[in-house]
């Protein structure tokens, strides 16, 4: 099977039930960025961190690329796309995992700088690169429907890579440095 198909060198693409559409469609931006973050966290789970941390990370993965093939069909053809859905399950999922790691750590009383470690500042990145991602997810909603569960799936698994990054900092030892903002004079 060759990779290049040339088929997209005029500016379009295909979806998974081949209606074409430019590249830059916001369907396309939404799951190419879901794309990204799986990327970012194959680059995360790559680091030296607790194997629970790794699974879960793992399974997020495999969510995402559920994501991606359900941003990838159109709502009135998605009977087409033969995969298991994203779950209230799942999402409660990354919730216990949230409420897991917040059990170890310290009160937040200040937002926090991101940094302190290459790991913590990669679980950072892949957060930010998934609030994107549920930017662009939101965008598609206003015109065509997106499952609620995808909408709350990445939502929450953004505030699981921040409360990650917590726990990184503090399983590394790295420095949460708070971020306190000048005052004026």
């Amino acid at each position: 099977m060759k990779i290049y198909t040339k088929t997209g060198d005029k500016g379009t693409t295909s979806l998974f039930t081949g209606t074409r559409v430019p590249k830059h469609h916001v369907r396309i931006e939404s799951y190419g960025t879901i794309d990204e973050l799986n990327s970012h966290v194959g680059l995360l789970r790559d680091q030296d961190m607790d194997e629970h941390s790794k699974k879960t990370l793992s399974l997020v993965q495999e969510k995402l690329f559920t994501v991606g093939s359900i941003l990838a069909t159109e709502p009135k053809k998605d009977k087409r796309l033969k995969i298991s859905r994203i779950s209230s399950e799942d999402i409660e999922l990354l919730e216990q995992e949230m409420d897991k790691m917040n059990e170890s750590l310290p009160e937040m009383t200040h937002f926090i700088l991101p940094g302190g470690h290459t790991t913590v500042s990669y679980c950072h990145i892949a957060r930010t690169v998934c609030r994107r991602g549920e930017r662009m997810i939101s965008y598609l909603h206003e015109n065509e429907p997106v499952p609620e569960n995808v909408l709350s799936y990445i939502n929450r698994l953004s505030d699981y890579l921040f409360v990650l990054a917590r726990k990184l900092s503090k399983d590394l030892n790295a420095k949460e440095v708070k971020w306190i903002p000048e005052k004026l004079d």
